[in-house]
Formats: structure tokens, C-alpha cells, sequence
């Protein structure tokens, strides 16, 4: 989830063009389910003001903004929980305030390449008892006959807060629990499931996300958002969900990610440490943790041997897109990986984005090469 501003610095200083606001379509209500085509090619109508992108893959609906893409197979479809973005029309800030979703949408296929079905709203932030604002990044997992979506959403005291939403449809409507999560705390939640059953949330994201405000169970409003360049990187959460999928089964822990000499990144490592979006998947009994850098635009991975870590950095899997690059997924699908992911091709907006998707791929010995997913022409 995004929560820092991006400004025409922050593109330029990467080589990337910075669009303006260009030709394209929004719609903040669709209660009937409707079916969209996956676009052949991009044809934003933007205006560039450098060289013109060629995008790797187009975006997966075009009549809704959408997010932060949280992907899984259930059945053997592909269903994909985003953040819904809308122009709200409230002033850009570092905080990330303009980010100020108030629904999810759920879409689905039946693979990559085919026919996208955007199923309507699944959750709406009036019917969070809890609620305030700012519906970020979800995630959902299958268990106990039942769809679980976590969602972080800001309370009424302005802390981000993990709520549960359960329903008997991958599709919804979901319906959440009237209280968050006991213990819960940050934005970008990710469910785990080993094959052992034991299921793990994975959460948390700096600045914006409040994530260094915590000490412990405490919160501290006045924290700073960046932390000495020398000091240890403040690293995501997870905790073991319990059998009813609804709370912790045990403590929240840091997940520690280390560098190749087995010491901890240091927060001045912008282009390695923890910002925001990690995503867990297994691979031939490795465990892959991903995540964002956030202000330095690349999503990267850790592996290691169990599921709460340590991981130990490899690389990067994506370098930066037009806009940001944050919370993505990655799956299996039919003998594939794939990597979910956005942009801002249509909007050319920080705050309005799509989703898109691309093959993963992996050298023989599983590590992953990076994917470029625009070039300028």
C-alpha cells in the first residue's frame, strides 16, 4: 500500500516519465458483477512529458482504479482482492491521505490472458463497526469451509487497525467483525497457509503505515518516520493465526531480514530494507518473502527456512513502474508463477492505479530474475 508522496522528482530521478492526467475511466459503484476483456496492448491517452513507456502488460479492468493486487487460486480460478483507489479529492500528503478508499471489489478469472470478471463490492467501510477511513491493501485465504478477508482500515482514533471479513463466496459479500483483530496493528496484511496447515498474517509498513510507531503493544503518535541511518531496519510482523482463522494464536514477532553476511539491514539501506507490501510463497521448501523498499521503487525478496524467518536477501524482482512500486502477490497457476503488481499507465496519478500481471521466472537454482516492466521508446 502506498503511503508516501510521489512527486515528478521522485519519477525523473528514476529515468521514468511522469504522465499527466489523462483520459481515463472511473466508477466508484458496481453492485452487478460485469465482465472486461484483458486489453491486447495499453493506449493511455496521457501526455508524456519525456519518452514515451512501452508497458510490459496491460492493465486487468479499466473502469475502476485498482491496487495493490492480492492474488490466489481458489477452485482452480484465480481471484485477486486490490485496493479500490478513488479521486476523493483530498490534498496530497507523506501520510498518504488522498489514499482514501472506502470499498473493495473482487475480480476473478479463469487464467492469465483470459476474460476479467469484476464481481461488484465485496466490503464497504459504512459496514466496519470499528471504521474511520482509508480502506488499504487486503489480502484473503480459504480454511474451514469459509473466506477470510483482512483488511487494514484506520479507527477511530486515526490507528491503523487489521479487521476479519468472512463469506461463504470467494466473491462476498464479506461480512466483518464487529471489533479489529486483538493485537493487531499496521497496514498490508498476508495470509500464509504451510502445508503443515498452520496458518501465518503477515503485516506491516513504515511511514505512513505507522509501523514505527510501536513499541511492543504500545503507540507512540510522535515517533519520526525515518529512523537513524545506522540503525537495524524495523522489520514486518507475523503471527500464528489461530484454527478459527479470527486471532493470534500466539505472540506478534519482528521478522528479521539479513544481509548475505548474516547481520541485520540497517535502516539507511533503502534499496534492501522493509518499507511496506511483503508477500510470502514457498518454492521447492524455501520460504520467499518479498516486499517493497518503497521511496527507492523496487520489489525485492528473502529466503529462508522457515515461515517466521530469518530470511536472507537475494535480489530484486522488479524494477520500478511508473508510479510505485508496492504491495504485489505472487502464485502458481496451471505450471506458472505469476507476479501481481500495478502501475499508474492509466491515470498517470500516484493515487490512481491499476492492476496488471506478468510471468515470474526463476533460474535453476530458484532465484528469480528481475523484470523490467516498462521501457521508454
Amino acid at each position: 500500500m502506498l503511503v508516501s508522496r510521489l512527486s515528478k522528482a521522485h519519477l525523473l530521478g528514476f529515468g521514468l516519465p511522469l504522465l499527466l492526467a489523462g483520459a481515463a475511466c472511473q466508477s466508484n459503484s458496481s453492485s452487478s458483477e460485469t465482465t472486461t476483456a484483458q486489453p491486447a496492448a495499453a493506449d493511455s491517452a496521457a501526455t508524456a512529458t519525456a519518452a514515451k513507456p512501452k508497458f510490459l502488460s496491460a492493465p486487468l479492468v479499466r473502469d475502476i482504479y485498482t491496487a495493490d493486487p492480492s492474488a490466489h487460486v481458489f477452485g482452480g480460478r484465480i481471484y485477486i482482492y486490490p485496493s479500490h483507489d478513488i479521486d476523493a479529492g483530498i490534498k496530497e500528503d507523506d501520510n498518504g491521505a488522498h489514499f482514501a478508499m472506502r470499498d473493495y471489489h473482487v475480480l476473478s478469472m479463469d487464467s492469465v490472458g483470459g476474460k476479467v470478471t469484476d464481481h461488484g463490492v465485496a466490503l464497504d467501510i459504512k459496514d466496519i463497526p470499528w471504521a474511520k477511513r482509508q480502506l488499504w491493501a487486503p489480502d484473503a485465504e480459504f480454511k474451514n469451509g469459509t473466506y477470510y478477508l483482512y483488511f487494514p482500515v484506520k479507527d477511530k482514533q486515526d490507528v491503523f487497525r487489521l479487521g476479519v471479513a468472512t463469506s461463504t463466496s470467494p466473491t462476498g459479500p464479506f461480512k466483518a467483525d464487529p471489533k479489529p483483530m486483538a493485537g493487531s496493528y499496521s497496514i498490508d496484511p498476508n495470509v500464509f497457509t504451510d502445508a503443515d496447515g498452520q496458518s501465518y498474517l503477515y503485516f506491516g509498513g513504515i511511514w505512513g503505515g505507522q509501523l514505527q510507531r510501536w513499541r511492543g503493544t504500545q503507540y507512540d503518535s510522535t515517533v519520526a518516520p525515518n529512523q537513524p541511518a545506522q540503525a537495524v531496519a524495523i522489520g514486518p510482523r507475523v503471527a500464528r493465526l489461530s484454527k478459527d482463522m479470527r486471532s493470534f494464536a500466539g505472540p506478534v514477532t519482528e521478522v528479521q531480514i539479513l544481509d548475505e553476511n548474516g547481520k541485520p539491514l540497517l535502516a539507511g539501506d533503502t534499496k534492501r530494507r522493509f518499507f511496506e507490501g511483503g508477500w510470502l510463497h514457498k518454492y521447492q521448501g524455501k520460504y520467499y518473502y518479498s516486499y517493497s523498499t518503497g521511496d527507492t521503487h523496487l520489489l525485492v525478496y528473502a529466503v529462508g527456512d522457515k515461515p517466521t524467518g530469518p530470511f536472507t536477501y537475494k535480489g530484486v524482482i522488479m524494477n520500478p513502474v511508473q508510479g510505485w512500486t508496492t504491495h504485489h502477490s505472487i502464485i502458481e497457476h496451471k505450471g506458472k508463477w505469476y507476479i501481481f503488481y500495478h502501475d499508474t499507465e492509466l491515470s498517470g496519478k500516484t493515487h490512481l492505479r491499476n492492476v496488471k500481471v506478468t510471468e515470474l521466472k526463476r533460474r535453476p537454482d530458484g532465484s528469480i530474475e528481475t523484470i523490467e516492466p516498462m521501457v521508454t521508446q
